[in-house]
């Protein structure tokens, strides 16, 4: 995904998914609300859906690179 340590980076990084993220889960709102029954739609909405999953787990990754590794 990405290929830096640097938190600075990492952290503008997973603000960008997670506005992206935010902005989809608005876009899945609108489009389950005015769909009509169009198999178009239905397959648009599984794509977003599996793109905000896609999302997610990206976040998931980048927040745990943030966090500091405990000696053992």
């Amino acid at each position: 995904m990405l290929e830096t340590d640097d938190p600075a980076v990492i952290a503008r990084r997973l603000a960008e998914l997670r506005i992206e993220h935010r902005d989809l889960d608005a876009a899945i709102e609108r489009l389950a609300s005015l769909r009509d029954g169009d198999p178009h739609d239905d397959l648009a909405l599984k794509r977003m859906k599996k793109r905000k999953l896609w999302l997610k787990d990206c976040i998931a990754r980048l927040e745990s690179a943030l966090i500091p590794d405990e000696p053992a």
